[in-house]
């Protein structure tokens, strides 16, 4: 039994729907997108990555590590992409099912630094701020799944996952998401011991992986891993561009969204290639670049307007959404 939960866009007295973008703009966005994966591409750095590209019909620069992708090897993985998918709790009564209207919550991260609860002094993030953040939002009622909140920064740098996902496994009964890197294999195995083993996990992934592909049109290697060892795993992945509109994406918000749009659906597409059906998220933390701070401008009116679109376009192409909060 997964957890009820709210429905986008229902019609409530207590609410509104906000629709911020027709069908038509949605139709021009998706166009718009299949000219930049066809005409420009993006770069990959996995050679592995390009090969599976290659062989599926996409056109492939090995010298600029440059993937051309061609508009019916996109179109298909859309179609083959789920349209929901299980975010299976420890504790089957957190399960929640990611998809079509239904939302959901999560909490922020991955913070690296905070403020010590003992001496309110503001120090680096360690391994047992994850612990205790898990601990937290496992209390929260409100929470649905636990994303990793902040980096354990006390362990080390080619392992900080692996303790990451050590740490809240054990302190949280709800779905954990939030591994990535390096160690996404061995993060996977460590998901698989608690669930039972690796069919257990592919029925009900108790973890997931995010991606951040590199803005503009970048997709690095570590990243395509992921992508990868998630398809083959049955272990959900998002796709989550941090684009900043005026810096690494277009100052137009259209132009940021169509960018923004084509790298998740050049990583949606690798998925596709690797495992039929495997469970993809439409991420997104993309914003507004602060001239002024030199900061992401995390929380501003952008960020709302470009979540409540890409949220939207996730709908369009039937596929569940995972979007940073306004």
């Amino acid at each position: 039994m997964t957890n009820r939960s709210i429905k986008a866009g229902s019609l409530r007295l207590e609410g509104l729907s906000f629709e911020i973008l027709s069908e038509s703009e949605m139709a021009e966005i998706h166009r718009a997108t299949l000219e930049v994966l066809r005409e420009t591409g993006l770069k990959i750095t996995s050679k592995k990555a390009r090969e599976i590209l290659q062989e599926s019909g996409a056109e492939v620069d090995n010298n600029r590590e440059i993937v051309k992708f061609p508009h019916h090897l996109v179109d298909n993985a859309i179609q083959a992409a789920p349209e929901q998918i299980l975010l299976a709790g420890r504790n089957p009564e957190y399960d929640v099912a990611v998809g079509g209207n239904n939302v959901y919550f999560t909490n922020f991260g991955s913070g690296i630094n905070i403020v010590d609860t003992v001496n309110g002094e503001l120090r680096k993030t360690t391994k047992k701020d994850v612990a205790d953040t898990a601990r937290i939002v496992d209390y929260l009622s409100d929470i649905d799944v636990y994303s990793l909140a902040v980096t354990a920064r006390d362990c080390p740098e080619d392992a900080v996952y692996l303790h990451a996902t050590e740490a809240y496994l054990n302190n949280t009964s709800k779905h954990c998401h939030g591994f990535s890197g390096k160690n996404s294999r061995e993060c996977i195995a460590m998901g698989a011991a608690v669930a039972g083993g690796k069919e257990e996990l592919r029925r009900r992934p108790i973890i997931s992986a995010d991606v951040c592909p590199q803005s503009p049109l970048q997709l690095m290697a570590e990243g395509a891993q992921v992508i990868m060892d998630c398809a083959e795993a049955g272990v959900p992945v998002t796709i989550l561009p941090a684009a900043m509109a005026g810096a690494t994406s277009p100052v137009t918000l259209a132009g940021t969204l169509v960018g923004h749009n084509a790298e998740v659906l050049a990583g949606l597409t690798l998925a596709q290639l690797v495992e039929e059906g495997a469970p993809v998220m439409y991420g997104s933390s993309t914003t507004m670049y602060d001239v002024k701070e030199n900061i992401a401008a995390v929380g501003s009116p952008e960020l709302a307007l470009c979540s409540a679109a890409l949220a939207r376009i996730a709908r369009y192409y039937k596929l569940p959404s995972y979007l940073a909060g306004g």
